[in-house]
C-alpha cells in the first residue's frame, strides 16, 4: 500500500531517534538529523542561493546539499517546527545532556540558548493547554521544561522518573493538547499542561510515543513491544525480539485513520492497522532504522513517508495511486475476510474433533468399570477456584503472594498458563507438574516488584491421570495493588516515626471497603466500624505501614516510605472519589537524605566552576606551550623543543585528569539532582487536586530562591505561608 518514490545515500551516519522535518529556510522542506561528533547535518536538495552567512552552520565537504551545524557536543535529541510567530519559518530544536539550543538556520544564528542542567533526553515542539504560544518542550532528569520562542521557561513540572519519549496528543477530547510523557520507570503520564489526569503502567522503559487520529496514540517499549492506546485502554500490543527505533503515524490508505509505522533495530519498516496491529505493509533496510518522519520533501504537492538508518540511507514512500489503493484495498478486504472464516473453520474443526474424542471416551467408560480408572470425561459441575495468599517463606525461599488454583473434584490439574504484566520474565508462567505429582492443586509464587494492580489471566488444563484430551478452563482474578504487605499486629514492631495526616468526609464504611479491595485480607477479619488501626509489614523489605482513622475522619498514615504513602492516597482518593486534598507530612530520614542531596549539589557546582576554571587556564598554556615547541623545531633548538614537549605532556596529563574529576562531578550532579526532583515529585504525589499543583510550583519557588528551609516546610505542610 505504500510505493517507493525516491532513495539517496547521505554520507553521514544518523543517530537513533534524532531525525526531523522541517521547512528551515522558510520555503523547502529540509531533514536534519544529529550526526556523530556532535554535529547535526541539514538536508537541503532543493536551495541553490548564496551560503548562510558565517556562524555555526558550515557547506559539508562531502556533500553540495548538505549543511553542518557544529553543536560540540553529543546530541541527545532533535525538533524542528514552529516556534516563533514572527520568523515566518520553522526552528530547529536541539538538545543535549546540558542544554537547548534553538536555532534559526536561515540567518544561521542562535534564537536561544538555555542551560538545562537536567539534561535533554526527548523533545516535541507545539501548543500544550491554554498556554498561547508554541514551546520547545524538553524532558531530562525527572523533570519537564517548557521553553517559548524567547527561551523563557513558561512551562516546568517533575515526572516520576528520567523521560524517555514526549508527544502532544488532544487526550481528553476538548480540542486542547495534552502532554504525553513515557520514563524509565514504566509509566506513561498524561499531563493537561503540570497536573497529572491519567497514568498507564507499561512492563519496561518507553522509548517513543506517536500521537495518532483523535485521542489514539502509538508507544513502543525497551523490549520490544510496539502497541496503541485509545486514551486508558490499550487496542493492542505486539511483542518483538528487535528493538523499535522509531514509531509514526501515517494515513496509508487515505480512510482518514492512521496506521502506526514501526522501524526497527533489524532495518525492517512495517505498518499495522490502528485496529488490530496487523501489518499491511514492510520494507527492509540494510541498517537499523534511525528515524520516520514525513513532509513533502520533493515539492510536488504530496506527503511522503521518509525513513532513515543509521547509515545515511534515506528512502520516501507514497501510498499508491487511486486505482491501485482500490484493488489493495478491496484484495486486503477479501483477505481479511477470507482468513477470519479460515480461522473459524479450523476452530469449528478443532471443536468437532473434541467432542469427537469425548464421545468415544463416554463409550469406553460405559464399558471399562470404574475402577480401571479409564475416565477421561470430567464431570459437568467441575469448578476451577483460585485462592490468594501471603507465604511469608522459609529459610530457603523469600515471602511472596501465592495463588492457589485447584478443582472442585477429583479431577487433576495438567497444566498451568498466567499472563500477568509486570510480574513472570516474558509476562507468562507455566506450571506444568511431573506426572508422580499430578493432583487438583497447584500453588504459583508470585511477587509483583511494584504496588500496581495485576490482572491475572489464568488458563487450566483439566482433566484425569488417564486422560488425553483436557478440558481448559479460563479465568481471570485481579492481583490487589498492596498485595505484597501482610497483616501484622501493632506490638510487633516499633511504629515508624515518618507519617502522613489528613482529614476525609468520609464514612469509616469506604474506607474499610478500600482496604480489602486493596489488601490480601483475611475473609473473616473484622474492622471496627467507628474507627480502626490496622498494620502491615512489607514482604519486600520487611518496613512497617500502620493505616489509623479516627470517628472525626483523621487518617494517619504511618511509613518511612514517601512513595508508598504517595501510593496509598492516590488509591484511596481515587477509590473515595476525593478531588482535592491537603496534607500534613513529616519524613525526617527522607528530608535528612535530601537535605545532603541539596548541600552536595551546591558543592558540586562550586567544584564545577573551579575546575572549569583551571582547565581554562592548562588549555591557554597548552596553547602557549605548543607555540614555542614548534617555534624551537623551526629554529632547529631540538633541546628546547624536547623540553617543551615534555612539558606540554605533563599538562595534557593534568588536564585529562581534571576533566575525569569534573566528569564524575557532573555525574554526581544529575545524580543529586534527580534526587531533589524526585523529593518534588513524592511531596506533590502526598496531595490530589488542586494542592499537587501547588505544592509542585511552590517547592520549585524554593529552590530557586535557594530557600532550603522553606522547602521543607511546603513539603511538610503543602503550602509556603505560615
Amino acid at each position: 500500500m505504500l510505493v517507493p518514490v525516491f532513495s539517496l545515500k547521505l554520507r553521514h551516519r544518523v543517530l537513533p531517534r534524532t531525525a526531523a522535518l522541517g521547512r528551515l529556510d522558510g520555503a523547502h522542506p529540509c531533514l536534519a538529523a544529529a550526526t556523530q561528533a556532535g554535529k547535526v547535518f541539514i538536508h537541503n536538495p532543493h536551495a541553490r542561493g548564496p551560503r548562510p552567512p558565517p556562524g555555526r552552520l558550515a557547506p559539508s565537504a562531502q556533500d553540495a546539499d548538505v549543511s553542518l551545524l557544529n553543536i560540540g557536543e553529543a546530541v541527545s535529541c532533535l525538533a524542528a517546527g514552529p516556534l516563533s510567530p514572527r520568523l515566518g519559518r520553522d526552528a530547529l530544536l536541539v538538545g543535549t545532556q546540558t542544554s537547548l539550543l534553538a536555532y534559526d538556520a536561515h540567518d544561521n544564528a542562535d534564537l536561544f540558548y538555555a542551560g538545562v542542567p537536567d539534561g535533554a533526553n526527548a523533545i516535541v515542539l507545539g501548543t500544550l493547554g491554554d498556554i498561547s504560544s508554541p514551546l520547545a518542550i524538553i524532558g531530562g532528569n525527572c523533570s519537564l521544561q517548557g521553553f517559548n520562542h524567547e527561551g523563557k521557561d513558561l512551562f516546568w513540572t517533575v515526572t516520576g522518573d528520567n523521560v524517555r519519549a514526549l508527544a502532544l496528543c488532544d487526550f481528553d477530547g476538548d480540542g486542547k493538547k495534552e502532554l504525553l510523557v513515557g520514563s524509565e520507570d514504566y509509566d506513561i503520564r498524561v499531563f493537561k499542561e503540570d497536573e497529572i489526569v491519567a497514568e498507564m503502567s507499561e512492563t519496561e522503559t518507553v522509548t517513543a510515543l506517536s500521537p495518532m487520529c483523535d485521542s489514539r496514540f502509538g508507544y513502543s517499549l525497551s523490549n520490544g513491544t510496539v502497541g496503541v492506546y485509545d486514551r486508558m485502554a490499550r487496542y493492542w500490543r505486539i511483542k518483538s525480539k528487535n528493538q523499535a527505533m522509531s514509531i509514526h503515524a501515517f494515513d496509508l490508505n487515505s480512510d482518514g485513520v492512521c496506521e502506526l509505522i514501526t522501524g526497527w533495530s533489524n532495518g525492517k519498516i512495517d505498518a499495522r492497522s490502528d485496529r488490530t496491529g496487523e501489518v499491511i505493509f514492510k520494507d527492509n533496510f540494510a541498517s537499523s532504522v534511525a528515524g520516520i518522519v514525513q513532509g513533502d520533501y520533493r515539492m510536488d504537492g504530496n506527503t511522503q513517508l521518509i525513513c532513515c538508518s543509521v547509515d545515511g540511507e534515506v528512502r520516501g514512500y507514497l501510498p499508491g495511486s487511486q486505482e491501485m489503493k482500490g484493488n489493495l484495498m478491496d484484495t486486503y478486504m477479501e483477505q481479511d475476510l477470507i482468513r477470519e472464516l479460515s480461522q473459524k473453520k479450523q476452530n469449528l474443526l478443532l471443536e468437532l474433533r473434541n467432542y469427537e474424542e469425548n464421545a468415544k471416551q463416554v463409550e469406553l467408560n460405559t464399558e471399562v468399570s470404574e475402577m480401571d480408572g479409564q475416565r477421561g470425561v470430567i464431570p459437568a459441575n467441575t469448578q476451577l477456584q483460585t485462592a490468594l495468599s501471603v507465604n511469608l517463606g522459609s529459610d530457603s525461599e523469600s515471602a511472596h503472594v501465592e495463588l492457589c488454583i485447584s478443582t472442585s473434584n477429583d479431577t487433576i490439574i495438567r497444566a498451568v498458563l498466567i499472563f500477568a504484566e509486570g510480574i513472570f520474565e516474558g509476562e507468562s508462567h507455566v506450571a506444568h507438574p511431573s506426572l508422580q505429582n499430578l493432583s487438583g492443586l497447584i500453588k504459583v509464587p508470585l511477587t509483583p516488584p511494584q504496588d500496581v494492580p495485576v490482572d491475572l489471566h489464568i488458563k487450566a488444563f483439566v482433566g484425569y491421570k488417564s486422560s488425553m484430551q483436557f478440558h481448559v478452563f479460563e479465568l481471570t482474578r485481579q492481583l490487589p495493588r498492596f498485595s505484597m504487605y501482610t497483616l501484622s499486629s501493632p506490638d510487633s514492631a516499633p511504629e515508624p516515626l515518618s507519617f502522613v495526616k489528613f482529614t476525609i468526609s468520609e464514612r469509616v464504611q469506604r474506607v474499610i471497603m478500600w482496604l480489602h479491595q486493596s489488601f490480601l485480607l483475611p475473609e473473616d477479619m473484622e474492622i471496627q466500624s467507628a474507627s480502626f488501626q490496622v498494620c502491615f509489614t512489607s514482604l519486600r523489605d520487611a518496613g512497617q505501614l500502620c493505616i489509623k482513622m479516627k470517628p472525626s475522619g483523621e487518617i494517619t498514615i504511618s511509613t518511612d516510605d514517601i512513595n508508598l504513602a504517595g501510593d496509598i492516597i492516590q488509591s484511596m482518593t481515587s477509590f473515595l472519589a476525593v478531588e482535592d486534598l491537603q496534607v500534613e507530612a513529616d519524613f525526617p530520614a527522607y528530608f535528612e537524605e535530601l537535605r545532603k542531596a541539596l548541600i552536595k549539589v551546591d558543592d558540586s557546582h562550586s567544584v564545577c566552576q573551579k575546575l572549569t576554571a583551571n582547565m581554562a587556564d592548562k588549555s591557554g598554556l597548552i596553547r602557549s606551550m605548543l607555540v614555542r615547541a614548534e617555534d624551537s623545531r623551526l629554529m632547529g633548538d631540538m633541546k628546547n623543543m624536547k623540553k617543551r614537549y615534555m612539558e606540554l605532556y605533563d599538562l595534557n596529563r593534568d588536564l585529562l585528569a581534571e576533566y575525569k574529576i569534573r566528569s564524575t562531578n557532573h555525574t554526581e550532579l544529575l545524580n543529586n539532582l534527580k534526587t531533589i526532583n524526585q523529593a518534588i515529585q513524592s511531596a506533590g504525589h502526598l496531595r490530589v487536586g488542586r494542592p499537587k499543583m501547588q505544592v509542585i510550583t511552590a517547592c520549585r519557588d524554593a529552590i530557586k530562591n535557594n530557600n532550603i528551609n522553606m522547602l521543607f516546610r511546603i513539603m511538610r505542610v503543602g503550602t509556603a505561608s505560615s
